[in-house]
C-alpha cells in the first residue's frame, strides 16, 4: 500500500475478528514503530503487548472501573457513563492484541511526544499489514497507575502513553471521514 493511501484510509477499527495477532507480526510492528524519530534520538519507548481476547476483556473491566471513579475530576468521560457502567461493553473491542507504549524518563522534555509518533508508525503499519489498530484513550489511567505497573513489571518511572488494541478488522473498514482544511496560523 502506498503510504499517501495508507495515511489517508487508516481509520480505528472497533470491531474485531476472532483471529489472533501472530507474536511475529507484533514483534515487526514494534520494529516498525521505534523507526519514528525522537528529540535527540532518545528513543524513549518502551513497550508492552498483551494477547488474548478473554485476557484484554479483564483490563477493560479494570480500567472502565478506574474511568468510573475519575468521572468527577474528568469531566468529559460523564459523555461515556452508560457504556462504561455495562458489563458487556469492552472498551477494547474483542481485539486479540493490545500494545501499551510507555514513555522512558529523556534528557529532553517530553518524551511522550515521541511514544505518539511510534505509536502512529505503528497504527499505519498495521494498516498496511490488513490489520485494524484503534488509539483507547480510556486504558491510560489504568496503565498508568502505580498498582497496575508494579502487576506488569514496569518502572514506576515510566509514563502510559498509549494503548492501541491491534486485530483483523470484522467486516469492512470505516469509510474515512471528512476532514476540515487545515488551519493556517501563520504562513510568512
Amino acid at each position: 500500500m502506498e503510504l499517501l493511501q495508507a495515511i489517508a484510509s487508516r481509520r480505528a477499527v472497533r470491531s474485531y475478528a476472532a483471529t489472533p495477532v501472530e507474536k511475529a507480526t507484533l514483534q515487526r510492528l514494534l520494529e516498525v514503530a521505534v523507526q519514528a524519530p525522537s528529540a535527540m534520538n532518545a528513543q524513549p519507548w518502551a513497550f508492552g503487548v498483551l494477547q488474548g481476547v478473554e485476557l484484554l476483556r479483564g483490563y477493560s473491566d479494570r480500567a472502565k472501573a478506574v474511568c468510573l471513579t475519575l468521572m468527577d475530576d474528568v469531566p468529559a468521560l460523564r459523555n461515556y457513563r452508560r457504556v462504561l457502567s455495562d458489563p458487556a461493553s469492552n472498551i477494547f473491542h474483542d481485539a486479540s492484541a493490545l500494545v501499551c507504549i510507555y514513555a522512558k524518563p529523556a534528557p529532553w522534555p517530553h518524551p511522550e511526544n515521541d511514544c505518539a509518533l511510534a505509536a502512529q508508525n505503528l497504527m499505519l503499519a498495521a494498516h498496511g499489514l490488513g490489520l485494524g489498530s484503534c488509539w483507547v484513550g480510556f486504558a491510560q489511567w489504568l496503565f498508568d497507575s502505580p498498582e497496575l505497573k508494579m502487576e506488569l513489571g514496569v518502572p514506576a518511572e515510566c509514563q502510559s502513553v498509549a494503548q492501541l488494541v491491534i486485530g483483523y478488522p470484522k467486516g469492512s473498514l470505516p469509510a474515512p471521514t471528512s476532514r476540515e482544511a487545515p488551519e493556517v496560523l501563520f504562513w510568512k
